[in-house]
């Protein structure tokens, strides 16, 4: 059952003499637990269709359903609600604050949305042992490694059990070895917790723990892949180097 779907969603800059169109008429669903990752060369499209997924840019036309929601209609109020409330979002830069612990970092958007602190905290504590760092939550930032960093972004995003986890190149600041390291604990939300999952990335080694892979090219979907059952991991991810480059 899809849990994300889209509708003609078009976004256009520019002028009307010269439209830009960095989304063109993409149709797309998203199942209900499904890791689902986004590739294309730059300027394809990939982070516009994940900002207008996730509510933080607004389509020109066409539409982004969340179950039953039209966040493309909402007002400004509601969608920063449906934000807090039903979406989690990753960027490559980890955006923590610098003089919160890392528990308390976690617990911030739980704080702000009016949850008792000493709650928040321990609901902080859960999502930073799902994610491999039960043991680093007094930590500030700069006590911390990137791909610690990292987690504990994945870990904030976690906290309010959204329906869908958005990540924008969540590895791209990272090497191997973390980069590795992080998505391991992505596939494990969505295999042990069953979290949605889109995530946009350029690397195949990232892409090939995804469940299926979109490829976008000039702001349209061109190809759409399921992975299960296509080889092993080192066959996908040659095969979407191929792809990539093509």
């Amino acid at each position: 059952m899809s849990i994300v779907r889209t509708e003609a969603l078009t976004k256009v800059y520019g002028v009307a003499s010269q439209p830009i169109y960095a989304l063109n008429e993409v149709n797309l669903a998203v199942d209900e637990g499904e890791f689902l990752a986004i590739m294309g060369p730059s300027g394809s499209g990939k982070s516009t269709l994940l900002y207008l997924l996730g509510g933080l840019d607004r389509p020109t036309s066409g539409s982004v359903r969340l179950r039953e929601s039209d966040i493309s209609a909402l007002d400004d109020d509601a969608l920063s609600r449906l934000r807090r409330t039903s979406l989690g979002f990753v960027f490559q830069f980890f955006n923590l604050v610098p003089v919160l612990s890392a528990r308390e970092n976690v617990a911030m958007p739980l704080i702000l949305d009016g949850v008792r602190r000493v709650d928040a905290l321990k609901r902080a504590d859960d999502a930073l042992a799902r994610v491999g760092l039960a043991d680093r939550g007094a930590h500030r930032p700069s006590e911390l490694s990137g791909g610690e960093q990292q987690r504990v972004a994945l870990a904030r995003a976690l906290v309010a059990q959204p329906a869908v986890v958005l990540a924008d190149e969540p590895t791209g600041n990272l090497d191997s070895r973390s980069s590795d390291e992080m998505v391991q604990v992505l596939r494990q939300t969505v295999d042990a917790w069953g979290q949605t999952l889109i995530l946009v990335t350029h690397d195949p080694r990232v892409a090939a723990y995804a469940d299926r892979i979109v490829f976008l090219k000039d702001g349209k979907i061109v190809d759409d892949n399921r992975l299960k059952g296509q080889g092993s991991a080192e066959q996908i991810r040659e095969q979407l180097n191929i792809m990539a480059l093509g």
